[in-house]
């Protein structure tokens, strides 16, 4: 099993971040994984990618070359990675802020963090969609993940954020 994961948006989405947690997860679930990064300066409203590769064998090239599965946040994010949608590529996109042509499942994240309270959250909840429909990471593994790299105070919430991915589907 081999799967090249791309996750883009903008700065202040938790692209970054939900990459390194995706990667941990995979580790967790005694997966190789590789995560690499790209962003702009800008810390919040730049462009920001995030590559994961999980196998089950060694990982050889660090860089997703062709994705089974992109996940984009914003219409910027998917206007300059749209050429990245193959035949066999699923796409998971924001249906609040991505408009598109090509077969995506669209989630509403944006808005279901902000009935969670906090849009920073869309990130956990496009996660917890991303492995329900992938089946890349385990549950257990990806909440372990999340936990962990979350600031201390904000586990409900995560949690919360995680469960209404894993249920958005």
């Amino acid at each position: 099993m081999r799967k090249e994961i791309q996750l883009a948006g903008f700065g202040g989405q938790g692209i970054v971040l939900s990459g390194l947690i995706l990667g941990e997860a995979a580790i967790l679930d005694g997966l190789n994984a590789v995560q690499t990064q790209s962003y702009g300066p800008e810390s919040r409203g730049g462009a920001a990618r995030s590559d994961v590769i999980i196998s089950d064998s060694a990982i050889d090239y660090p860089k997703v070359v062709s994705p089974d599965i992109l996940v984009v946040l914003s219409q910027p994010a998917y206007d300059k990675y749209r050429g990245r949608v193959g035949k066999k590529t699923m796409l998971i996109i924001d249906s609040d802020l991505v408009q598109c042509d090509d077969a995506a499942l669209g989630v509403p994240f944006s808005r279901m963090a902000d009935e969670l309270g906090r849009r920073i959250v869309a990130n956990v909840i496009m996660l917890g969609t991303l492995a329900k429909v992938s089946g890349c990471v385990t549950r257990d593994s990806l909440e372990r993940a999340v936990l962990k790299n979350i600031p201390k105070g904000t586990e409900e919430l995560n949690l919360k954020a995680l469960e209404a991915g894993f249920r958005s589907t």
